[in-house]
């Protein structure tokens, strides 16, 4: 039997080839460069493509790709996999999100201190035979404020080089909790107006999502501070960039650096080209030797544990379970996730704990999963997409988020109950929702033929008063299921 094949796309660390291809259980080629009907020619014969940001894995290729199983982007960002359409097929999409935090975070402050001291221009006005010192007046970053717009792992980072370099930092997260600010050493401020109003320098590390498009045409706000200087290392849309322009060239923005471009590579004619005071980088955060080394060595690590023994790690489009558990538990794990995205929508800001309360018969089963799309569910607002079943617990930690989980043997009025409780600043809110399966699997069997070919899921809310707690609850009965004029529930 010949062992799986394993295109890689883009150049990734050698230590990851040779971890791909240890023990010569894996077959693998590696052919860089590639146009997409090339890959779409050559992708039937592979289980496995690795890429980095380079190579775009479309609709096309994917749909052309027969025995493909595993997608692996060696970095964090999968902007330029077809998620959806790997999803339909059946791919896993995997990437390595830890492998670069620490380089990108050190080329954001490599980037503040270069359109603090004017480093670039200095630089080119001396290669290119000049000597006026007189325009290359910087400022120092003692004792100036430096707002920070995310506060996950890249965001902490580069919190701890600037409070060593005597700076003051503010914080704009909606979803970071009191107390992982003040373990952090940064002041939390409730609006990103007054982040704006107050900081000299402005670094963004957020997600790319509808939320934070709106916030960030803070890149050229009246609002800001006039002298501001702007440094963007995390998403290219976060920043209208003939917006930016304009404000650079009126002084309002008196400098900034950014690595990442909401067209890459950057076009020829864009207006970004023409401004002096502006450092621009090739997208440059996760290239160094130590963090190709590290995403290269995780991304192949996770591919031969997929197709060699059928573990999922780091997957951004399905949980790690295997098939059978997904079996038993999938009408809990796609429940917990909406019952999380509604809590999501009525608990207060800055949650400190969260609690997931089991009871009935879903104690039986490993309630792992459940509680991860619980996470997922209530944290995609914070996070996007980019939250997933996967790395849900580690980025509610970025947030001091605290996680517990509670059981209760007797289920009550229902067989299977799920509650959650969210706490904030001495604030609480809970909903709770059932599962009744047993009793649908009864209805169904003793449905006519004709009503069972579509059924039509739908969810209710009704607010109660908890006789236990004695608070507002709200609690979801689902799910009721209506066919053509006949209801059941």
């Amino acid at each position: 039997m010949n062992p799986p094949k394993v295109l890689i796309a883009d150049s990734i660390s050698q230590r990851g080839v040779d971890e791909l291809s240890r023990d010569n259980a894996l077959e693998v080629s590696a052919k860089t460069g590639l146009s997409e009907a090339d890959l779409v020619k050559i992708i039937p014969d592979f289980s496995a493509i690795v890429v980095r940001s380079q190579t775009k894995v479309t609709g096309a290729i994917l749909n052309a790709a027969t025995r493909l199983r595993v997608v692996g982007r060696a970095g964090v960002g999968v902007d330029n996999v077809d998620v959806d359409t790997a999803t339909r097929r059946g791919v896993i999409v995997m990437n390595a999100p830890g492998g670069n935090t620490i380089s990108t975070a050190e080329h954001a402050f490599s980037l503040l201190l270069c359109v603090a001291r004017k480093i670039p221009a200095a630089d080119a006005m001396i290669h290119g035979g000049s000597w006026n010192r007189k325009n290359l007046e910087g400022v120092e970053l003692y004792n100036k404020t430096l707002g920070i717009i995310g506060m996950g792992r890249i965001g902490s980072e580069l919190t701890r080089r600037a409070i060593a370099f005597g700076m003051r930092v503010l914080a704009f997260d909606p979803y970071l909790s009191a107390s992982r600010a003040r373990s952090l050493q940064v002041e939390l401020v409730e609006e990103i107006d007054e982040l704006l109003a107050a900081a000299d320098f402005i670094s963004l590390h957020t997600p790319l999502t509808a939320e934070t498009q709106l916030y960030f045409e803070c890149g050229t706000s009246r609002e800001n501070k006039r002298g501001v200087r702007i440094i963007n290392c995390a998403r290219g849309g976060l920043i209208d960039e003939q917006a930016l322009a304009d404000a650079m060239s009126s002084g309002h923005v008196a400098g900034a650096a950014l690595d990442v471009f909401e067209t890459e590579p950057l076009p020829p004619d864009s207006p970004l080209r023409k401004i002096p005071n502006l450092v621009l980088t090739p997208h440059l955060g996760a290239s160094t030797a130590e963090a190709q080394e590290s995403v290269g060595i995780e991304i192949a690590q996770s591919i031969r544990a997929a197709l060699l023994e059928g573990t999922i790690r780091n997957a951004v489009n399905m949980p790690t379970l295997d098939a059978k558990t997904l079996a038993l538990i999938g009408p809990h794990f796609a429940f917990g996730e909406k019952l999380g995205r509604f809590l999501s929508q009525l608990a207060p800001r800055r949650v400190d704990l969260l609690n997931i309360n089991y009871s009935g018969k879903v104690n039986e089963v490993d309630t792992t999963a459940i509680t991860r799309a619980v996470l997922k569910g209530f944290l995609q607002s914070a996070g996007g997409n980019e939250v997933n079943e996967v790395n849900a617990p580690n980025f509610a930690e970025s947030l001091g988020l605290k996680i517990t989980e509670t059981r209760l043997s007797a289920p009550g009025d229902y067989s299977d109950m799920l509650e959650l409780s969210a706490s904030a600043e001495g604030k609480n809110i809970s909903v709770g929702g059932a599962l009744f399966l047993e009793l649908l699997h009864e209805l169904l069997a003793s449905m006519p033929a004709r009503w069972k070919h579509a059924p039509r899921c739908h969810s209710r809310a009704r607010k109660y008063r908890s006789p236990r707690h004695g608070r507002s609850n709200w609690h979801l009965a689902w799910p009721t299921w209506r066919e053509h004029r006949h209801h059941v529930t």
